[in-house]
């Protein structure tokens, strides 16, 4: 019996449109067995509220959530089997103090400068528990050296410390610590309605704002069985590919940034500029923040705003071109560095090298431009909002963002937000990055993690 054909052996819960079940904690074991002898079950996410952890699972062809009640503080731990769980389990056991037995005890969000421990468990502890700086593994091998890259850098850039253990210039290992901007954003969630909750949702991750706020705008439509209207979800559909675009833009001109290449930066830098003042004109934001909104739309796109992005989409169709030729010597330098196959990525994440990791964005930058048109052409008319009722239930959906599958989750109670959880495709891309690491040179370091997209605000919650 594969691990999923375990799920769903377990209690079927009301989540809607992608299930949950309720395993015992013998079935929950025995799904992490399975799961050693099952590669095509990839974990897509790992959350907890105050009495159960849950775990998202997919095969490609869908998804579907397991759950387990913790027993005496405690859960059989993910991450011997599906090492990308780790962060997660850390996580969870800084949040609601659930202890995954047999993985990572370390801290990850909490580095000891909160007013309390465990802030979502029904029972908050007293600080002090996490220390600052961050716990790494110690080295003792003779001519091995601890290299730490941040978390405060000598650029605009968000807070993140890398530790690399080298033997000379060559990279041995690598591991981050991230929770330095950590924003309290589930607790500030609960209780909330999810009109409410949707501003905090808007900005967990700006380049990818629109994602989030559709994946949870989804969820809580889903929750209480209220679709957006048509108009609505085509209109969305148009944000995620502009969105799309321009994140894609923003990796290779920071990547050509990074390799010292001024006018390739300065052309993709121009060229997402545009979509930006595309946007702005069409729903009043640069990065169409909180124009998605549960139940649709906050306000219908301007009068003129589908002929601005339809002008810009074609603008950049144009420059792109020879753009894209000029890609070939920033390939050329990224060729064979960092690469991955397909068993250590992430679901979504292309295996090979960076310059088969920026290629396929350059590639997607494109065919997202043609999407955006085509949405363009098939808007409905009517209302671009609903009411969503005041009622409970549970809903679990996604939606697609430039680094892959964003994932929200929420139980409602009484249309108020029982509790929550945003995953964020990064919390399974940077382990993904830090093995593409290992035997890389320092130099090269920076280029291959800038090639995953990697983001912290989104893992900082």
């Amino acid at each position: 019996m594969t691990a999923l054909d375990l799920i769903r052996s377990g209690t079927a819960e009301a989540c809607r449109p992608w299930p949950r079940f309720s395993l015992t904690m013998e079935s929950w074991s025995a799904m992490i067995a399975a799961l050693a002898q099952d590669p095509g079950a990839s974990l897509l996410g790992l959350w907890a509220d105050t009495q159960q952890v849950h775990a998202l699972l997919g095969d490609g062809a869908g998804a579907l959530v397991a759950s387990v009640a913790v027993e005496g503080g405690g859960y059989p731990a993910l991450s011997p089997v599906r090492p990308v769980a780790s962060r997660l389990e850390r996580m969870i056991r800084d949040l609601w103090g659930h202890a995954a037995t047999g993985g990572d005890a370390r801290a990850w969000l909490d580095h000891g400068r909160w007013p309390m421990a465990q802030p979502l468990s029904p029972r908050p502890g007293l600080p002090g528990g996490a220390v600052e700086p961050p716990q790494f593994p110690a080295v003792e091998d003779p001519g091995v050296t601890q290299v730490p890259l941040g978390p405060v850098h000598g650029l605009i850039e968000e807070p993140a410390h890398l530790r690399l253990v080298t033997h000379g210039d060559t990279v041995l290992r690598s591991e981050a610590r991230l929770g330095y901007a950590h924003k309290g954003i589930l607790a500030l969630m609960r209780g909330k309605s999810p009109r409410a909750a949707a501003r905090f949702v808007a900005r967990l991750a700006a380049e990818a704002t629109v994602a989030h706020s559709v994946a949870f705008a989804r969820a809580a439509e889903a929750a209480v069985d209220t679709p957006a209207p048509p108009r609505a979800a085509a209109l969305r559909v148009a944000m995620l590919e502009q969105e799309h675009v321009a994140g894609h833009l923003d990796d290779l001109a920071r990547a050509a940034d990074a390799a010292g290449m001024a006018p390739l930066h300065a052309a993709l830098g121009e060229q997402r500029e545009v979509l930006l003042r595309a946007a702005e004109r069409a729903f009043g934001h640069r990065l169409m923040m909180d124009v998605v909104v549960p139940g649709g739309l906050a306000a219908d796109i301007a009068a003129d705003g589908v002929t601005a992005l339809r002008e810009a989409a074609d603008a950049v169709a144009v420059a792109l071109t020879p753009v894209r030729r000029r890609l070939g010597l920033l390939l050329g330098r990224l060729d064979g560095l960092g690469r991955i196959t397909f068993a250590q990525g992430a679901l979504g994440c292309v295996a090979g090298d960076a310059a088969a990791r920026y290629e396929a964005r350059a590639a997607e930058a494109a065919a997202g431009l043609d999407r955006l048109r085509a949405a363009l052409e098939e808007l409905p008319d009517g209302p671009v909002s609903a009411t969503l009722p005041a009622e409970s239930g549970e809903g679990l959906n996604g939606a697609n963002s430039q680094r892959g599958t964003v994932w929200h989750w929420l139980r409602l109670d009484h249309g108020q937000i029982a509790a929550c959880f945003p995953c964020d495709p990064g919390w399974l891309l940077w382990p993904v990055a830090e093995t593409a690491m290992a035997g890389e040179s320092v130099e090269d370091a920076q280029m291959i993690r800038l090639s995953f997209g990697l983001p912290c605000a989104a893992l900082d919650l």
